[in-house]
This record gives C-alpha cells, structure tokens and sequence, in this order.
C-alpha cells in the first residue's frame, strides 16, 4: 500500500483534473489516477469543443457558478478558451430562447432579444422559423476540452501532484481513518476522495441519484459555401426537446468542417459495451436537422465521434459530500452540460475535500436529492 497522501482523485477527465490543480495548488499532497492516457477520447471530455454560456436554460441557480467560472477560464488563457458570442434559438415559451431569457432577466445579464429578420441580417448562416425568437449574449464563447485537460494536468503537475495513468480503480473504501483505492497496479490510501469517474460513475460513485449513460454523436459537417461567415460564428444552440441542436464556428479552419450535433438525442449504453461506429443513418438525421437551421451547412460530413454523457433524471449535476462517508466528494451525473463548469468544480471539489463546505451554492446537485424529470 501506499500512503502518504491527503486526497486521492480517481477520474482526471474534465472535473477530475481541475480538482488536481485547485487541490495541489493550496499545498496538499495529491494522486491523481485516470484509467486511460491524459486527456483521452474514450470519455466525455474531447471533441474539440465544448459550449460555454451565460443566460442558463437548465435553470437560473447555475448562474453564479457560471459567473466564476467566466474568471477562471480567462485565467487559463486563449489556449482552453475562445469568447465568440452565443445564440439561443426558439418557440418564446420554450427552454432554448424562454429559459434563457429567464436567467439572463433574473441575474441582470447582458443580452438582445432578436427576431428571425433581425437575426438573418446580423448572422446570415441562420434560418429561424416565423415562430422562433433568439436570444444573443456577448459573454459567451466555447472551451477545449482536451486543451483543458491538459493544461489542469500541466498545473497539477507543476504543484506537487502525482499523476499515475492506465490504472483503473478495481474498488475503493472509506472509513473515519481515511479512504482506500486498489487498482490493478497497486492499492493507495489518504485522507480523501475525490471521485470525478465520468461514465463509470454508476459502477463507482455508489450515490442514490440514478444515472444512465449515453452514447452521444458528434458530427462536423462542411458547408457548401465560403466558410468566411463561419471562421467568426457564434456558438450556438437551436430548438427543444428532441430536435435541439447545439454548434461552433469552424474551429478548426476550412478543411475541418462545422461541429453541430443534437443536444438530447442519446440512446442508452455502458463504457463497456458502447457502438463507437457512427452509423450512416446517424448522420443523415443529423444533417437534415441541420439544414433546416442552416440552409448552407450541406456539404458531406467530414467527421463523426462518439462520446458519452452520463445523465440524471433531472439533468442535474451530482455534486457534493458523498451520502455515507464524509471524507468523500462525489462529481458525476453532468447529464451533458457540465464541461463549462470544469474549473469551478475543480476549486468546489477542493473545498468539500478540505474544508466540507464550500461557498458556492450547489444545493441543486444533492447527492441525496430525489430527482423529478426536466421540463422540455
């Protein structure tokens, strides 16, 4: 066994990684252990992109955490984050433009409300419906995950951390004297845990809150005009419910296409047994849906991935003190949605693991909360 540390962090995807560096930067002797390579593409955090907002559809106590966030990204730099502005696309009542504009109206967010003309005019890739309303906000923009990972990694590094990969955790213990981890290489002790497993969380996290993983698709789609209007796009998310569809400007340049994908369209599956071939009907579904929102956004796809989300009922994060054993932190259930809160999660698990409190509020992300359906 080894032993000697104060907080172990078994997962260092996303979450995992930022609670390395915030844990390691305040001086604590910290192992990090991953399954997979840094920064792998077998989880949930890859894919080039991830959507960062403001105006919160979800629900507007996400909001100061988004806040936060906005300072901590901008901390990491321009390599983990791009400021491109955000669209929110939708019926008025609905949860794309009515929610968003719920948080935005409620928490004094800076935004515009614009009609289908108005939005044709200023971003001319767009086709609205005569129903639809957009809501626009400056402060938004898109992370890149494998970037940040890396960079939480780097910095975790760079504090004292010990970072041991290809170690999947076999099983782990608590009790009043501290935690245990046993992977197949070794069996490791501390203080505490700090369990961020992504995908495996319903094997792992042994919470209450259900969690059901899905396979998700991601597509990059070429456009069949000049790709200049999509070099300066906004990011973007467009309908609700099952036809929803979220998206980037050309972040990687002209030969790389256009990412845009549904936002709620996954089918149920285990990190064991996911289908990673994407499947040609998969991604005609995609592009139908797509020209619809973007009459120029026809050109054959140049790319399709597979990544997971791993979903609660409410979608709802899973954050906080572990039900049973108050030296463990739990952080799963993102339900597709979380990667933007990655480096206030990271400075949330660090509190928890040191202190047991935290001042950001995360009252909706209960362990023990009994979970209601979202509203569509």
């Amino acid at each position: 066994m080894t032993t000697g540390y104060d907080v172990i962090v078994l997962g260092t995807g996303g979450m995992g990684s930022a609670a390395a560096y915030h844990l390691a930067r305040r001086g604590r002797r910290v192992l990090g252990l991953d399954r997979y390579g840094p920064a792998h593409a077998l989880g949930s955090s890859h894919g080039g992109s991830r959507v960062y907002r403001q105006s919160y559809f979800e629900d507007p106590a996400y909001v100061p955490l988004l806040l936060r966030a906005w300072d901590l990204w901008h901390e990491l730099g321009r390599d983990c984050f791009v400021r491109t502005g955000g669209l929110y696309v939708g019926a008025p009542a609905g949860a794309a433009f009515g929610g968003s504009l719920r948080s935005a109206e409620e928490w004094g967010l800076p935004h515009e409300v614009l009609g289908p003309t108005e939005v044709a005019r200023r971003f001319p890739t767009f086709a609205l419906r005569p129903d639809e309303l957009a809501l626009y906000e400056e402060r938004a923009g898109y992370a890149r995950p494998e970037a940040t990972v890396t960079a939480h990694l780097a910095l975790a590094a760079a504090a004292g951390a010990e970072l041991r990969f290809g170690e999947p955790a076999l099983s782990w213990t608590a009790g009043p004297g501290g935690v245990t981890v046993r992977t197949g290489t070794g069996t490791y002790s501390a203080g505490a845990l700090v369990l961020s497993p992504g995908a495996w969380a319903p094997e792992l996290a042994g919470v209450p809150v259900p969690m059901v993983v899905e396979r998700q698709v991601m597509h990059w789609v070429a456009p069949t005009g000049p790709i200049d209007p999509w070099l300066e796009h906004p990011v973007y998310i467009c309908g609700d419910g099952r036809e929803q569809v979220y998206g980037f400007p050309a972040t990687d340049g002209p030969a790389g296409g256009v990412k845009v994908s549904f936002f709620r369209a996954g089918e149920p599956t285990t990190p064991a047994t996911v289908d990673r071939t994407v499947r040609p009907a998969e991604a005609a579904e995609l592009r139908a849906r797509a020209r619809e929102v973007f009459p120029g956004l026809d050109g054959p796809t140049v790319r399709s991935t597979v990544c997971f989300y791993t979903t609660t009922p409410d979608e709802h994060f899973v954050l906080g003190r572990h039900p049973e054993h108050d030296n463990v932190v739990v952080a799963c259930g993102f339900s597709g949605h979380g990667f933007k809160f990655a480096p206030v999660v990271g400075e949330i698990l660090a509190d928890l693991a040191l202190d047991g409190a935290t001042r950001h509020p995360i009252a909706l992300f209960d362990p023990l909360r009994v979970p209601a359906p979202p509203v569509s």
